[in-house]
């Protein structure tokens, strides 16, 4: 079971909404047929995707988590604009509805951890989306440790993480 500390997860959550204000005014398109826009979405589009799937494990996609959401993306590359996210977002919600939260957790989990890196990042990402509300409610914890097996990461390598952003 993860442990994880308040105080650690706002540190990493007020950053991440610091990065996402103010919305970007720039409306590239986020269709594909724009390159860059079809390689931002295809290298984040399964990041978003587990971020969605934490977003609504408690049965609400809030304001602050789509704003820790897209800080996050942001900070991760700075050609992220909210078109891209907002493409990338409602590709997530159509993948979850149409083939279920579980199939698409193990799905993009398996996926991910195929890169040790990036499925840290998710990791940790989940985490700080889960507390965007400043509340970490038992569905989301339990999310989170079943998003933890999916990326192959154990309960010791989990807590290595979260001291690691103190």
């Amino acid at each position: 079971m993860l442990s994880l500390k308040p105080e650690t997860l706002a540190a990493l959550r007020d950053k991440l909404l610091d990065r996402a204000a103010p919305p970007t005014l720039a409306r590239p398109n986020a269709d594909g047929r724009d390159p860059e826009a079809a390689h931002l979405v295809a290298e984040y589009g399964p990041l978003v995707e587990l971020m969605f799937l934490v977003m609504s494990a408690d049965g609400e996609v809030a304001q602050p988590e789509r704003d820790v959401l897209r800080g996050a993306l942001r900070e991760l590359d700075p050609r992220v604009r909210s078109a891209h996210f907002g493409a990338m977002l409602l590709a997530a919600e159509e993948a979850v509805r149409d083939h279920g939260p579980s199939t698409r957790l193990l799905d993009v989990g398996r996926e991910l951890r195929d890169d040790p890196v990036r499925a840290e990042v998710a990791f940790v990402l989940a985490a700080a989306i889960a507390f965007a509300d400043d509340r970490i409610t038992t569905d989301e914890t339990s999310l989170l440790n079943d998003l933890a097996d999916a990326l192959g990461i154990d309960e010791a390598k989990s807590e290595e993480l979260m001291r690691a952003l103190v």
